[in-house]
């Protein structure tokens, strides 16, 4: 049901969010505590703002309504920043983060290490490639990271 409803949502939805100037990092649907949420995370170059998320949600409400994309089942509708840490997950992601230092955690140690932080070079589906402060580059498989994300300085 929830790729049911994300393809729908991929098909129909995620152009009218495109038409009005934002990109559409992700969308999920997923049960949580409050019951099943409909989750569309934004972005846009100068970052997201409340009324950025307001305008979306008044855009897309009533479509979402024609179109039935639950089929009557009852959900929460979020429109959502991707958020300053949000995890590379996809190219899109990687787009707005190349370049930029991000920390990745491995499930198991490789060299007796299991978190290693560098600048994103490179992503593809089977990884990232990152280059350390060394000018070392490494290379990690998809399936090895626990989390890439990017590294926040304030």
């Amino acid at each position: 049901m929830a790729s049911k409803v994300i393809d729908k949502c991929n098909e129909k939805i995620v152009p009218i969010i495109e038409n009005l100037g934002y990109d559409v990092l992700e969308v999920e649907y997923a049960k949580k505590v409050d019951g099943m949420n409909l989750t569309f995370f934004i972005d846009k170059k100068d970052g997201i703002t409340i009324d950025d998320c307001e305008k979306v949600n008044n855009a897309i409400t009533d479509v979402l309504d024609e179109i039935n994309v639950s089929d009557d089942a009852p959900y929460i509708l979020n429109v959502s920043s991707a958020g300053l840490d949000r995890p590379i997950k996809n190219q899109k992601d990687f787009i707005r983060n190349k370049g930029k230092s991000v920390e990745i955690k491995l499930f198991v140690p490789q060299n007796k290490q299991k978190v290693f932080v560098g600048e994103l070079i490179d992503f593809s589906e089977q990884g990232y490639t990152i280059k350390t402060t060394s000018g070392e580059e490494l290379f990690f498989e998809k399936s090895k990271v626990a989390l890439c994300s990017p590294v926040l300085d304030f």
